[in-house]
């Protein structure tokens, strides 16, 4: 055993011998506090190596199936050409960007004279700082990194772009420098968000990538935060013979990079190809693979035709960088002996339903990880299908807990008054999952309770939807009010902001489209997220999309939108009407509705898109404030009425040019010209009348658009208004 870091955390016991390892990790409350604020969030991983021999690896056998281990040292590292492609759109602003910058520092830093490197930053534009690969040279690298500092985030992002310039730089210096057998190339691609310029569609995305790529380059993805698309960027690592990672928006993005890179920065060999004679194996897991790095190490697993085979003949093809290796022997695969665990005794027999084949069961557990990455990269509806089949079924016979199965667990004491049932979608966005079914005892708040959907709240006109249109209705004064606000894709916009008092904030993150034909805009912008950060009684967090909502607020619940249920728990509710609105409530006195607006044929201007309207505002304080927030407690008044004191607005006639009289609102301060227009709310299934500020509401709202722009869909900060906080 082998440890990689300065030391297990806290709790970590390890026993061992020369053939067994028993590690605990089992903190106490007060260790785990000590490990991270909030208590540890995360993987517990086990790094380790074993004694190796043989150069062709190490083969064990038992009962019918073996397992070959196949990990080399002491060879030449391969040169790289890699190319790192940094995310520096508007989201990306604040710590993201400057944690990753200091981690590409460092990475620059370790690259070796044989490689070949150049960045990219993209957003709107695509910026490659040489057109061609440079050399690894002191002033290269000092270069280089002045680049990465100067890059500033603005705009949207261009992933299909950035990705094809990357790809480019690669295949032309491979094709001009004939080293491909040589070499390695890889891209490290690190974005924050999903396309929302140029090619935003993500089959073409993949397609393209695919195209460009020939299974030359191999593309390793890192996505930062919530509301990225890690899906795309799973499916492009995996159909690129990379890796992907996600860094979640609390995290260290920088040590993460880090972290990742390390795993990838020594290539020892390429085009590693392993044979076994098909008369002796069969239902081998892969035996292709693109890339071996050091640290790492290749396995496989099948089933031996002759459970009284003596010998198993493996073969070993590959690439390095000074030739190309073959390796063949014959390995003698004699039964395994049964094995002892550190204190002598014999090791847990399972339970009771048979002697344990671990061989057997690492096996079927290779096996399903492959049918899961062949579901996710296939588009062909019937061969999901059969994948996902055969995933579940290989997972249910060895009691794996994939996207596709469910795990049922009990309470010590159940009790018929105290029963709470959940049932929710596996975080994977696959295929419907089996029942899953958590039950629990006693009256505290448990899980997140469901029930049958009962839509029952009515909507105020109070709302932003569309691209987006922002509409305030002043009920006191009967007079309704709607501007627009002309964002960029990738900006977050803060819609209600009220974390100091009531707790509640409210952000939204706008995509980008092209503008229709003939029309005076250079692109549209519509929401495609809505989030919401709830602070008391208790934290939850909620982050609402065209296709899904999650629920994290003690219990994570992921629910697709096309399905129609209310959760509710600690005073937050959360009923989906199916591919219509999400209605939230909090704590009874403050509620939002979330329109869905989905189109069957999009048009090139148009995106799946949401709708935010306020129902109920009873419950937010004095001191709220965003777009929509800093109005619910305010009055307005016209203080220069073109239609007379003896008419309202309701009563003024409808003038087919769209735009009416001019006006003079009076709004808190303000004295803000408008005219009269009329405006479609709801879906376009109601027109209304109301005074239209015109410039992006530049005299209606407090101080100007990019103080309403949030760091991240979770940011409670307002430099206006009283609220200044900035946590999580």
């Amino acid at each position: 055993m082998r440890n990689y870091d300065s030391g297990p955390p806290p709790s970590t016991v390890i026993n061992q011998n020369e053939t067994f390892a028993n590690i605990i990790f089992k903190p106490s409350v007060v260790q785990q506090a000590k490990i991270a604020q909030n208590g540890v969030l995360g993987d517990f991983i086990i790094r380790y190596d074993v004694n190796r021999e043989q150069s062709i690896g190490d083969i064990q056998v038992l009962n019918g199936y073996f397992v070959h281990y196949f990990a080399p040292k002491d060879l030449p590292p391969l040169p790289k050409n890699v190319v790192f492609v940094l995310d520096s759109s508007a989201s990306m602003v604040g710590t993201k960007l400057r944690q990753t910058k200091d981690a590409l520092f460092t990475i620059l830093h370790d690259l070796r004279p044989q490689d070949r490197f150049s960045i990219i930053g993209f957003s709107n534009r695509i910026k490659v700082w040489k057109d061609h690969l440079i050399s690894v040279t002191p002033d290269s690298i000092r270069d280089g990194k002045v680049y990465i500092h100067h890059m500033s985030p603005t705009g949207g992002t261009d992933i299909n772009g950035a990705l094809q310039r990357a790809i480019r730089l690669l295949n032309k210096y491979v094709a001009h420098n004939d080293i491909g057998d040589r070499s390695v190339s890889l891209i490290i691609f690190l974005t924050d968000g999903k396309p929302t310029v140029g090619e935003t569609h993500t089959l073409k995305i993949l397609n393209n990538t695919r195209e460009a790529a020939r299974g030359q380059v191999c593309i390793f993805t890192i996505g930062i935060g919530n509301d990225v698309d890690f899906r795309l960027l799973e499916k492009l690592s995996l159909e690129n013979c990379g890796l992907t990672r996600r860094v979640h928006e609390e995290e260290d993005a920088g040590s993460q990079l880090i972290g990742f890179y390390d795993e990838i920065r020594t290539p020892l060999l390429s085009d590693i190809r392993i044979d076994y004679p098909p008369s002796s194996v069969v239902q081998a897991t892969k035996t292709l693979f693109p890339n071996y790095f050091n640290g790492s190490e290749i396995i496989i697993a099948g089933k031996l035709v002759d459970r009284k085979l003596d010998h198993l003949h493996v073969e070993v093809t590959a690439s390095n960088s000074k030739k190309f290796v073959i390796l063949k022997t014959d390995v003698p695969v004699g039964p395994q002996k049964a094995g002892k665990d550190v204190t002598g005794s014999p090791r847990p027999e399972g339970d009771g339903e048979g002697d344990p084949n671990h061989i057997e069961r690492l096996w079927s557990y290779l096996t399903t990880k492959e049918l899961l990455s062949s579901w996710l990269q296939s588009d062909d509806e019937l061969e999901k299908e059969r994948l996902r089949q055969r995933a579940q079924d290989l997972a249910l016979s060895y009691r794996f807990l994939i996207p596709f199965t469910s795990m049922k667990l009990r309470g010590p004491v159940p009790r018929k008054d105290g029963l709470e049932e959940a049932h929710g979608m596996s975080a994977a966005m696959g295929p419907e999952p089996v029942v899953q079914s958590v039950r629990g005892a006693g009256t505290q708040p448990g899980p997140l309770l469901e029930k049958p959907y009962q839509p029952r709240i009515k909507i105020s006109k109070t709302s932003v939807d569309g691209d987006p249109h922002f509409v305030v209705d002043f009920p006191l004064s009967k007079l309704t009010v709607c501007f627009n606000i002309d964002g960029q894709p990738g900006d977050i916009l803060r819609l209600v902001s009220d974390h100091m008092d009531s707790g509640v904030t409210v952000n939204g993150e706008l995509i980008g489209a092209p503008a229709p034909p003939n029309g005076h805009k250079k692109q549209r912008t519509y929401f495609r997220t809505i989030t919401i950060l709830v602070n008391k009684p208790e934290r939850s967090y909620l982050e609402i999309t065209p296709s899904r909502v999650i629920l994290d607020g003690g219990d994570r619940l992921v629910l697709p939108c096309n399905q129609s249920v209310v959760v509710g728990s600690r005073g937050l509710e959360v009923a989906v009407s199916a591919n219509a609105n999400v209605t939230v409530t909090i704590q009874g006195s403050i509620a939002f509705v979330i329109l869905i607006h989905l189109y069957k044929k999009p048009a090139p201007f148009q995106r799946h898109h949401l709708g935010f309207y306020i129902a109920n505002s009873k419950g937010l304080s004095s001191n709220c404030h965003g777009l929509l927030g800093q109005f619910l407690n305010q009055d307005a008044r016209l203080t220069e009425d073109p239609a007379g004191p003896s008419q309202n607005l309701t009563h003024l006639p409808l003038l087919q040019a769209g735009e009416g009289p001019e006006a003079v609102l009076k709004v808190k301060s303000h004295q803000v010209p408008v005219v009269w227009k009329q405006r479609k709310i709801y879906n376009g299934e109601e027109q209304i009348d109301c005074w239209f500020a015109r410039n992006n509401a530049a005299k209606l709202i407090d101080g100007e658009y990019k103080d309403y722009l949030a760091s991240h869909p979770f940011d409670t900060g307002m430099t206006l208004g009283q609220g200044t906080s900035r946590e999580l």
